[in-house]
């Protein structure tokens, strides 16, 4: 089975884009969630980032206070770097194990995340869809659907590669600055090139 990469800077559509190709019929898996899945309460990795960070990285109930984790690691760069090393080799596993569904008859999968071109996650994909907005785009729906400041958006943005970057990388892709039925069109098209290429 074949996989396509689907990425984008925050804010970007990802999540949007994926269900309307999961209501075609493909199979997709977030990198976003199964990055939540391995630092679950009772996981080695969450073990170890309270042992490295300190219990105040937890919350009340033992989960960890993702927004205190974000505030430390976008502004320390060694933080960042120190975390994704603990991180990025257990989520690529899991990544791995979900993107083989049993029983699936689709030619081609989805592995949708924020970080497949500045991880070694686009060597697990044989095309690469970049879903593209403008910058001021990107801040605006990021602020509107998480509760974080212009500022730590734009850090964000930052830390990720740069748009004309992520561009250059792409097989194909997706115009997310426009209404609904053009996005809803262009991933058609790609579904059924995809078929096609992969069938």
């Amino acid at each position: 089975m074949a996989i396509v990469g689907l990425t984008g800077g925050i804010g970007s559509g990802k999540s949007t884009v994926a269900r309307l190709f999961g209501e075609l019929g493909v199979h997709w898996v977030d990198a976003d969630d199964v990055a939540r899945e391995v630092v679950e309460p009772g996981t080695p990795a969450l073990a170890r980032i309270a042992e490295h960070f300190g219990e105040g990285i937890l919350t009340s109930e033992g989960a960890l206070d993702r927004a205190r984790l974000r505030g430390i690691v976008f502004q320390e760069q060694e933080e960042r770097l120190w975390l994704e090393s603990i991180l990025h080799p257990v989520i690529r596993e899991e990544l791995i194990r979900q993107l083989n569904p049993e029983n699936y008859q689709l030619p081609y999968g989805l592995l949708v995340s924020p970080l497949l071109l500045e991880t070694d996650q686009h060597e697990l994909v044989d095309r690469i869809v970049v879903i593209d907005v403008p910058m001021d785009v990107q801040i605006e729906r990021a602020m509107a659907r998480d509760t974080n400041s212009r500022e730590q958006i734009e850090r964000i943005i930052a830390a990720q590669m740069p748009r004309e970057q992520r561009v250059e990388r792409a097989h194909a892709i997706i115009d997310n600055n426009c209404p609904m039925d053009e996005v809803e069109r262009q991933v058609r098209e790609l579904h059924e090139r995809f078929m096609v290429d992969f069938g």
